[in-house]
């Protein structure tokens, strides 16, 4: 009878994850970059990751007998409406965007201009049972017109809907962008989506774009973003297979900056980092810190870079051996590396000025 009931609580999947240290990367040897010069002298740089999982019963109740578990519920993963299916290219999608923030944050740091533009509204969730799910569309598709007035910006869509009856028929031009099952972006042709709109959801809000003031007057059911290109000096790739989401933006900016720059930029110190990045080099916070703080540890390193507002958590969970370095900017945390015998970024290649 006791056997019966652990086989029962082992198959019964609750709507509950945990979250558990997981490895610390390094990843200098993930980046590559074709067009310009890079350093021979090739520093590890520790990216922290953690393992998401979600439990049965019986893992519930034995995860509560480890330590370095965070317990959060299903809830705080998913979008309202939004189905966990899409959670894994959205995670995709979140390590995308990461990446081309980290290209363009370590090139400015580096001295290079880096213009970028908008190319359309890129589908960041679909509702189930929404026009956008019965139309088809799917994360990361990237709108480009509406009815034949070109889309350049999330925003700009979310206008063409505002007085837009519900109900109406709109013709939608979009690139088909999917991720393979490794997180690998695929970008597909042109082509045309016909769209039904319906009448905006009980408790539906206004969208916050500029000029779009009360609740739209038609509803499609996706989230969305801008799509953003840039004018690259190279071309620079970190390999992210079977990685998702934001996390690894700073150790990825600091990465590339130490393979486009002459010297040593961590001073030959074994130096972790987590946190996000955006083109203008804000450092913004993660999840699951506490247990990342785990990971370093186990890797051997001395000095964890962090998001300020999460230095609390990850000093909690570290030992005396380990330092954490509180950092809101990209500057900041170059500013530490220098402090402890790093080299200050210099490009190998010299920057032409526009």
């Amino acid at each position: 009878m006791v056997l019966i009931a652990i086989v029962g609580m082992e198959k019964w999947q609750l709507n509950e994850f945990a979250i558990t240290p997981g490895q610390a990367t390094n990843v200098t040897p993930l980046v590559s970059v074709k067009g310009v010069g890079t350093d021979s002298h090739h520093e590890p740089v520790l990216l922290v990751d953690v393992y998401l999982q979600q439990l049965s019963l019986w893992q519930y109740l034995t995860f509560h007998l480890q330590s370095h578990v965070e317990f959060i519920p299903g809830s705080w993963l998913e979008e309202p409406g939004v189905p966990t299916a899409e959670l894994t290219a959205q995670g995709y999608q979140e390590m995308t965007d990461s990446k081309s923030a980290a290209v363009v944050a370590a090139l400015r740091a580096l001295g290079w201009k880096v213009p970028g533009h908008t190319t359309g509204a890129v589908i960041t969730s679909v509702i189930s049972g929404s026009p956008g799910e019965l139309a088809g569309l799917g994360v990361e598709d990237r709108i480009v017109s509406a009815d034949g007035t070109p889309v350049t910006t999330a925003c700009g869509f979310v206008n063409v809907l505002h007085d837009l009856a519900p109900k109406s028929t709109l013709t939608l031009g979009v690139v088909h962008q999917y991720f393979t099952p490794t997180g690998t972006l695929k970008v597909g042709h042109l082509h045309t989506v016909h769209l039904i709109t319906a009448a905006p959801p009980k408790g539906a809000v206004a969208s916050g774009c500029p000029g779009d003031a009360g609740v739209d007057h038609s509803f499609v059911g996706l989230g969305l973003e801008d799509g953003l290109a840039y004018k690259l000096p190279a071309t620079i790739n970190v390999n992210t297979t079977d990685i998702g989401g934001p996390s690894a933006g700073l150790a990825m900016t600091i990465a590339i900056i130490d393979d486009l720059s002459k010297g040593s930029l961590l001073g030959n110190h074994l130096v972790a980092m987590t946190g996000t990045i955006d083109p203008s080099g804000a450092v913004g916070a993660v999840g699951g810190v506490p247990e990342k703080t785990v990971a370093v540890e186990n890797a051997g390193a001395k000095y964890f870079i962090v998001p300020a507002s999460e230095a609390a958590q990850a000093r909690g969970a570290a030992s005396s051996g380990l330092q954490v370095i509180p950092v809101s900017t990209l500057a900041q945390a170059l500013h530490f590396l220098r402090s402890i015998g790093g080299s200050a970024p210099v490009p190998i290649t010299p920057v032409t000025k526009p």
